[in-house]
């Protein structure tokens, strides 16, 4: 999709929404068993932030039969990747669809590449903030195994934990060096308790 620029004004066919203007958006980046998702539900219940996951949305979208739900459904059937496209359609809904009652949001587990990161802007807004959940390696598998105890998720063994964690590595890393240039991202040390990783949070949202 091609675009003109000039001195840094974009014109795209797709504009940002008016309504998401004002509103912070925090990108929320960490691993698997990194606590990330704990720490965005106590940020929507001391912020009045709205946390949306893509794959929640996704599911959602599926779950309610609707004609674009059917076309993702078939997409994922074949073990194909849900166009970009789609997946910032489907935020871009669900923000404007809160952005009278929201205090801002935070994007769970986006972008996962650079590119992401890009087109989020294009079609929707720029990012306030970039809140990377930085747990150690053998920190996020001795989290995953002890959950696996409990969840019965076929993921939750070691050999498979190792996979993803590498995986996550591999995506993350570019995407935290990419925000980083801009300064935006702040890093919490994760390997505390909840209460003192929420802390660090705080920290950093109250001074927006």
């Amino acid at each position: 999709m091609g675009f003109l620029a000039f001195d840094n004004f974009f014109f795209f066919p797709f504009f940002p929404p008016e309504k998401l203007k004002h509103h912070k958006i925090i990108f929320v980046v960490g691993g698997p068993g990194s606590g990330k998702g704990t720490q965005c539900e106590k940020i929507v219940q001391k912020y009045g932030y709205t946390h949306l996951s893509t794959g929640d949305l996704l599911r959602a979208e599926v779950s309610s039969g609707s004609e674009r739900g059917k076309k993702l459904q078939a997409i994922m059937e074949k073990g194909e990747l849900v166009p970009l496209d789609t997946v910032l359609d489907m935020l871009r809904d669900a923000m404007v669809a809160k952005a009278d009652v929201s205090k801002g949001f935070l994007i769970d587990g986006y972008p996962r590449e650079v590119k992401q990161g890009e087109e989020f802007e294009k079609k929707i807004a720029p990012p306030t903030l970039l809140l990377y959940v930085d747990a150690g390696k053998e920190t996020m598998v001795k989290r995953l195994l002890k959950r696996g105890e409990t969840s019965g998720r076929v993921d939750d063994n070691e050999e498979t934990i190792k996979k993803r964690l590498e995986t996550y590595y591999k995506a993350t890393e570019p995407v935290i060096a990419f925000y980083k240039s801009r300064g935006i991202v702040r890093q919490l040390n994760a390997e505390g308790s909840v209460e003192e990783v929420f802390q660090q949070v705080c920290s950093h949202l109250d001074s927006l």
